[in-house]
């Protein structure tokens, strides 16, 4: 099982944000020299404690300070852009990263971007859709590409100007051939969204705020969508987010993972909980559909969806993790805010270092004896 990182980031919004920017830079160059396989990066035009607004811009400035770690993007929001920006764009980055990319994509949630750009009452699903289908077709054909598809607002040519001895009218496709991976981030238990994935071969994120009885069914419909495809599911493209913090001591542990009033994972929490509220998404949090929203408490939401303990423990709630789930492909360690430098490093080096040998230890010496 592979360890990755990701983070949206949340910060406080006293913070200063040039403050904020370096500290991410700094959690994902750690995650490089700890083995991290990849690092995704959220991205929001209007929140000040989501404060990344281009993914890829912030992933460009980790390229000459990071030597084996994946650069993703987590998410860039296709909505929010012409998909012939994101093609090209993400086309340069690969190049520049030499590979070590992964686009990361969804139609961008957050109202407030949505309401700044003008686009609050368009069908943001739908945008997407399109705008994925218009980026394969570019990475996929030559000039004039001339992509015309049924039922999609994006048409996109440029017979009429091209001159192809001088180079224009040329758009770069990517280092990696065919395409980098594609990956989707999960948050609906039982996504409808993930049976598509699985069709068009992009992996599958499920993510760190969703209760762990609802992420098999994103396996299950990952699966479904393969086998609608005419291919086979493979169980190291399921990336699994967690909120986690180890300590040595277990006290530390709790404290500052789960009961103190400064733990970072206290105020991520309750930040997504309050997020969701406002956008009528509450059900993430939810055990079973019909669970009333006053019994989604923070306390109920700490309780479910965070990870603390010293390295037996936080091993030992790993493997039961994938016990109730199945089997995945990498284990997505969720990136918080630094209230204290040190633990937070501490955390990943543990992580890295100690928790994840144990766990693939322990798998292995299970698929031997089976």
């Amino acid at each position: 099982m592979r360890l990755g990182y990701f983070t949206m980031p949340v910060h406080p919004v006293h913070r200063k944000w040039a403050e904020t920017l370096k500290e991410d830079r700094d959690a994902i160059i750690l995650a490089d020299k700890l083995g991290f396989y990849d690092a995704f990066m959220g991205e929001h035009l209007t929140d000040a404690c989501e404060n990344i607004t281009n993914s890829m811009m912030f992933h460009a400035t980790l390229i000459p300070d990071t030597k084996q770690i994946k650069l993703a993007t987590g998410t860039s929001n296709l909505s929010h852009m012409h998909p012939v920006l994101i093609a090209v764009q993400a086309a340069m980055f690969d190049h520049m990263a030499e590979g070590r990319f992964i686009l990361g994509v969804s139609p961008g949630a957050l109202t407030t971007d949505a309401e700044a750009l003008g686009i609050l009452e368009q069908d943001r699903n739908k945008m997407f859709a399109e705008a994925i289908d218009v980026i394969l077709a570019i990475w996929q054909r030559d000039p004039p590409y001339d992509i015309d598809f049924p039922d999609n607002r994006f048409k996109v040519s440029t017979a009429r100007t091209m001159t192809l001895d001088l180079g224009v009218g040329i758009m770069g496709k990517p280092y990696q051939q065919p395409r980098p991976e594609i990956v989707g981030t999960v948050v609906a238990p039982f996504s409808p969204g993930v049976v598509l994935m699985g069709k068009r071969d992009f992996h599958p994120l499920s993510a760190n705020f969703l209760l762990s009885c609802h992420l098999k069914s994103h396996w299950q419909n990952y699966v479904k969508g393969k086998a609608e495809a005419g291919t086979e599911a493979k169980v190291a493209d399921w990336r699994v987010a967690r909120a986690l913090f180890v300590h040595d001591d277990d006290k530390v542990a709790a404290g500052y993972g789960r009961y103190e009033e400064k733990s970072p994972y206290r105020f991520y929490y309750e930040q997504m909980r309050r997020k969701m509220i406002r956008g009528k998404r509450l059900y993430v949090f939810k055990s079973h559909k019909e669970q009333a929203d006053d019994e989604i408490t923070h306390d109920w939401v700490m309780d479910h969806c965070v990870i603390h303990g010293s390295v037996s423990k936080v091993v030992d709630q790993i493997l039961a993790l994938r016990e109730e789930i199945g089997d995945f492909g990498e284990l997505v360690y969720a990136g918080m805010d630094w209230v204290d430098p040190a633990l937070g490093k501490r955390s990943m080096q543990l992580m890295a270092e100690e928790v994840m040998p144990r766990v693939n230890a322990a798998i292995g010496k299970s698929a031997a004896a089976a």
